[in-house]
């Protein structure tokens, strides 16, 4: 019943249609998670069996429902063609090609995006010859998460009191920041800092026929922190 289910969309004039999927799962289904597990679980098994990637190249799989990375030390033509083997021949799906692809995350200028994070190398911050793994928030990320905060500061919300429009906000950005708090997440806190910063700015001017004036000796982050506005 989820996979014939039909889809209702709304396009950007407001007109609703629906149609039924002929193949796969919705996107963002309910059940997709699920039958993803119940699939890829043998991926699992085999990728750690006596004759897989696991034990001859020593590799390692990462897996979260239909995504996955496999990490070695060496991305040979045999361990391509195990994947490629087992993925589209044995269990009958299909790979995406234009997400599969090969990096090298040690060479310069490579990164691998993978659950909202971006994995790269970066020079000492100290301006020294070594290098570190950097773990933080993808641009792709921090675009989603802008989108999300302009719809919670929309100009529909202005006739909601400050306080009670800065709880929801606190409520997301707790959120936001337990999950993309791993690694090095100062520039990526920044970036939503000011922008929240910026859209309820915004939000405050256009409440009311007379400008909003601030009261004096005060900036805009001390008001907002003093209504509560928790700080990333």
């Amino acid at each position: 019943m989820w996979l014939k289910a039909p889809i209702i969309e709304t396009d950007d004039h407001g007109h609703v249609r629906g149609h039924r999927p002929g193949r796969g799962t919705p996107q963002g289904g309910v059940v997709s998670p699920l039958l993803s597990n119940l699939y890829l679980h043998w991926l699992d098994k085999r990728f750690y069996a006596a004759d897989g990637p696991g034990q001859w190249a020593k590799a390692r799989l990462i897996r979260y429902a239909d995504d996955f990375v496999i990490l070695a030390r060496y991305q040979g033509c045999r361990l391509q063609e195990w994947v490629g083997t087992t993925v589209e021949d044995w269990m009958g799906l299909t790979l995406n090609r234009e997400k599969t692809r090969i990096v090298e995350v040690s060479a310069a200028g490579e990164s691998l995006d993978f659950l909202g994070y971006t994995f790269r190398y970066d020079r000492d911050l100290r301006g020294g010859p070594h290098h570190y793994l950097n773990v933080c928030a993808s641009s792709r990320t921090l675009s989603r998460e802008r989108a999300r905060l302009r719809e919670l500061t929309s100009a529909r919300k202005s006739f909601r009191p400050l306080p009670a429009l800065i709880g929801d906000l606190n409520r997301h950005l707790r959120g936001w920041s337990n999950y993309f708090g791993k690694g090095y997440p100062r520039k990526p806190f920044r970036v939503v800092n000011s922008y929240v910063r910026y859209r309820l700015t915004r939000l405050l001017r256009r409440r009311s026929q007379r400008p909003f004036r601030l009261p004096a000796g005060r900036s805009y982050h001390t008001h907002f922190a003093q209504m509560g506005l928790v700080y990333l």
